[in-house]
């Protein structure tokens, strides 16, 4: 004979989550026999002082060796992780930092559930089983009473009368007990999560602190593929090129008895050569200066300002270097600035800043151009804040019609 799949399900299911529950009674009750010891030390001494300390002791000794067995029922009976909640124990011990700590653990949450939620909770459990116990006697009503003598059938079943009553009503209560195990299941789950778990806020918490980490190796991985790109370039297509030009050259120079069109259509290759390596190092500055891994923001910013075709003062002061990321978000920041200066705002001179303060870098890049420049209208500053935003930065843009514009953008650089 073949179990339909759904009733297998059922049973199983309603197999698991009654010995679970059935597992929970005696931890549930673990704390109360200091409430009966409690009690009845005090009625008979009076001195509730040493009791309620005793007791109080007891309680937090037993707290968390209840917690982790609760831990362990829930992991392994019913599959549920109850986070273990681990702050950090603070550095310092003071009264202070004690206090937050403990306010961070919240071992009155877990007392109280122990304490007083559990007694409840085995009294819902013994319950559940005591229905279970129940519907099992009925169904094999049967069965068990033709072990009894005769005379007590007759007189406690009425024999052939009352038996499939008790049948029925263990019927009933079979087809019960599946969905009053769950619910019973599903309420201690919820509970033990809010209780002896993490908080909503806490679980939050620790949410966008995974995502934080997350998005920084994320940035960190996009930087060292921009570096690893420009490494290629350099090292790859562009030598090719070099190659090409200087062999082009040579052609034109040691062959002086070429065709006058053959020497013109090598004379524009290597025009063409010459302007391709040009802007492939164009291309290859702004994807990633080899200079700024090498010798760090300073150096890198030098370069830049030399070859910017208007003048430009250039002030940086580091305590150290800073991370590759943030040296990358800066230098970009500050190269957009002048090209914007050189090429929109028809500028004849800027200044740029670099100084850090403690834990932040603060970069600022001011021009004398024709101003009106707008971070949201859609442009090159757009995606400036947008980098900036993604190092938890902040960037302003000041630039009133008629100039001067001052683009600044502070950068958290905290290794």
């Amino acid at each position: 004979m073949t179990i339909p799949a759904g009733l297998r399900r059922t049973v199983l299911r309603a197999q698991r989550d009654t010995g679970f529950l059935a597992a929970g009674v005696l931890p549930h009750l673990a704390l109360v026999p200091v409430w009966a010891w409690a009690a009845t030390t005090t009625a008979r001494t009076g001195n509730w002082l040493l009791t309620v300390s005793m007791s109080a002791a007891l309680v937090l000794l037993g707290a968390p060796v209840l917690t982790a067995v609760q831990r362990a029922r829930y992991r392994v009976l019913i599959g549920v992780d109850v986070p273990r909640l681990t702050p950090t124990a603070p550095e310092q011990r003071t009264w202070a930092s004690t206090a937050r700590w403990l306010a961070a653990t919240r071992p009155w949450r877990k007392i109280g559930y122990h304490l007083l939620l559990g007694p409840l909770l085995a009294l819902l459990e013994l319950l559940v089983l005591a229905v279970a116990a129940a519907c099992l006697a009925g169904v094999i009503a049967y069965a068990w009473s033709w072990a009894l003598p005769t005379g007590i059938r007759q007189d406690w079943f009425g024999y052939l009368t009352q038996l499939p009553a008790y049948t029925a009503a263990g019927l009933l209560l079979l087809y019960v007990l599946p969905w009053t195990a769950r619910a019973v299941a599903r309420a201690e789950v919820r509970l033990a999560l809010g209780l002896l778990g993490p908080s909503r806020a806490q679980r939050l918490q620790e949410r966008v602190d995974q995502l934080a980490v997350s998005r920084t190796d994320l940035i960190e991985a996009v930087d060292a593929e921009r570096r690893r790109i420009e490494r290629d370039l350099h090292d790859g297509t562009q030598q090719r090129l070099v190659s090409l030009a200087v062999n082009l050259g040579l052609a034109i120079a040691t062959r002086p008895d070429l065709p006058s069109d053959a020497r013109e259509v090598i004379a524009r290759a290597h025009l063409e050569a010459k302007e391709a390596i040009a802007e492939l190092n164009d291309l290859v500055r702004g994807l990633h200066p080899a200079v700024l891994e090498d010798r760090g923001l300073d150096a890198a910013l030098s370069g830049l300002a030399a070859r910017t075709p208007l003048p430009v003062r250039l002030r940086v002061d580091l305590e150290e270097r800073v991370a590759p990321n943030v040296e990358s978000v800066a230098y970009f920041v500050i190269s957009e600035a002048l090209t914007n200066a050189t090429k929109h705002a028809n500028a004849m001179r800027a200044e740029v800043i670099v100084r850090q303060v403690g834990e932040v870098l603060r970069v600022r890049v001011t021009d004398d151009g024709l101003g009106g420049a707008d971070a949201a209208a859609g442009t090159g500053l757009t995606g400036l804040a947008k980098r900036v935003g993604s190092l938890d930065g902040a960037f302003h843009v000041s630039s009133p019609v008629g100039g001067p514009t001052t683009i600044t953008a502070e950068l958290p650089c905290a290794r």
